[in-house]
C-alpha cells in the first residue's frame, strides 16, 4: 500500500509539472522549464523510494506498469478538473484496454517454464 500511495503522490507532482503550465501560456518556456523540474524534484522524491520498497512486493515490470496506469488515472482527474478538457469516449476505451493490460500483468506466473 506505501508504494501506491508514493506512486500517486509522486504522479501528482509530475502531471502538474508536465502539464500545469498549459493554463499559463503567457509565460516564457525557460521559466516554465525551471518550475517544471523544481516540481519535478518533489517527484523524484516519492518515485525512486516507491520503486525501492515496492521492488520484491512487485516485479520492475508490474511496478512499471502499475505506475502507468496511476498516471493516467491522475492525469485524467487532472485534465477534467484544471485543464477542463472533456474525456471523449475514445480516451475511456483506450484507457480500458491500458486497463486490461494491467489485469493481465498482474495474473499469476505460469509453472510452464518459458520456450527459447
Amino acid at each position: 500500500m506505501r508504494t501506491v500511495i508514493l506512486l500517486i503522490l509522486s504522479n501528482l507532482f509530475m502531471t502538474v509539472a508536465w502539464y500545469g503550465h498549459l493554463r499559463h501560456r503567457g509565460v516564457t518556456l525557460w521559466k516554465v522549464i525551471l518550475i517544471s523540474w523544481g516540481i519535478a524534484f518533489f517527484e523524484y522524491c516519492l518515485q525512486v523510494p516507491a520503486n525501492r520498497w515496492g521492488y520484491g512486493q512487485f516485479t520492475a515490470f508490474q511496478l512499471k506498469i502499475l505506475q502507468e496506469i496511476i498516471t493516467l488515472l491522475v492525469f485524467v482527474a487532472f485534465a477534467i478538473t484544471y485543464l477542463h478538457e472533456p474525456l471523449r469516449w475514445n480516451y475511456a476505451v483506450a484507457f480500458l484496454f491500458i486497463l486490461a493490460a494491467v489485469y493481465f500483468a498482474f495474473l499469476p506466473a505460469s509453472s510452464t517454464p518459458a520456450q527459447p
